[in-house]
């Protein structure tokens, strides 16, 4: 019952690491033992989380990011 999640993953759908199927079910990160909602993508291997920075847009207008470092746990949401 228990999905291997991937090693990457990205909510851009421009990125060659964006899963919609898996998306849509639900991934849940824990980062450093608490849960985080914000998350944009993460790499367990290299341990870090990218996260939205404010309300500040980069030269494209997308929100810009910054690098967390730390322990990456993803997890698949129960749905109800």
């Amino acid at each position: 019952m228990s999905q291997e999640m991937p090693d990457r993953l990205s909510s851009d759908p421009r990125s060659p690491f964006h899963d919609a199927d898996l998306l849509e079910r639900g991934v849940g990160i824990r980062f450093n033992g608490a849960e985080r909602q914000d998350v944009e993508e993460y790499c367990v291997s290299e341990g870090w989380i990218r996260v939205t920075f404010g309300k500040s847009l980069d030269r494209r207008g997308r929100p810009m990011t910054i690098k967390l470092k730390g322990d990456v746990e993803p997890f698949l949401l129960e749905q109800s």
